[in-house]
């Protein structure tokens, strides 16, 4: 076996973040099968969740009854709790592992919702943020960009289950979600890859997977 063979690829970290009905879920069900084809091991994750702890911690954060009132900094604690499980237990060997990782929401997610939305002290999110991932950050992240008005219409739309405690949240909750993703990514261009969402879901496929593939060219995959 010869050198090129038999050195191992690296991981790859790619976050998906946008706002309520952005299609994350969506594109990354579709990029996913294209990744495996080129013989990557592809690993598919949520945050919250995407661990058995951090999956019980998504229910009191998504399904909370409503009874008693989550306050901004719980929320954000609980979160970071979610996400610091998720780094520890399944991307860091995910990513020694040479393997790909797809992940529906990361860190960024809490800057804008916690930070932005929530209105927190940048301070502490972002030093609850390091101390829960780490040294691990996305080598991408895409930014599935609607406006607030397409936010809520496809929110409504969904035929399936109950809108959860973010998604009954107002109209101007969602314009701050989408101009606190847009500022995020103007800051950090080397990491933010921003689609109009609002393009065909094929479309949007098209443009993420050109990012991905640059993503992989840059680590001398491709």
């Amino acid at each position: 076996m010869n050198e090129k063979t038999s050195k191992r690829k690296p991981g790859l970290l790619i976050s998906f973040e946008g706002s309520e009905g952005s299609g994350k879920t969506t594109q990354i069900e579709l990029l996913a099968p294209r990744l495996k084809k080129l013989g990557r091991e592809v690993v598919v994750t949520r945050e919250p969740g995407g661990s058995p702890l951090g999956e019980e911690i998504r229910h009191l954060l998504i399904r909370a009854n409503g009874s008693e009132e989550l306050f901004p900094e719980t929320e954000l604690l609980l979160f970071a709790a979610s996400r610091a499980q998720l780094v520890r237990q399944v991307l860091v060997p995910s990513l020694a592992a040479g393997k790909i990782v797809l992940c529906d929401r990361f860190l960024d997610s809490t800057t804008v919702y916690q930070g932005a939305a929530r209105s927190l002290s940048p301070d502490p999110v972002n030093q609850i943020n390091q101390f829960a991932v780490g040294d691990v950050l996305p080598d991408l992240t895409i930014v599935l960009d609607v406006p607030a008005e397409v936010s809520v219409q496809r929110v409504k739309n969904r035929a399936s289950d109950l809108p959860d405690r973010i998604e009954k949240e107002n109209i101007e909750f969602y314009r701050v979600i989408r101009e606190g993703y847009l500022l995020l990514a103007r800051s950090m261009p080397h990491r933010f890859h921003v689609i109009d969402a609002t393009m065909s879901q094929s479309a949007v496929e098209k443009e993420a997977w050109k990012a991905i593939k640059q993503i992989m060219t840059d680590a001398g995959e491709m």
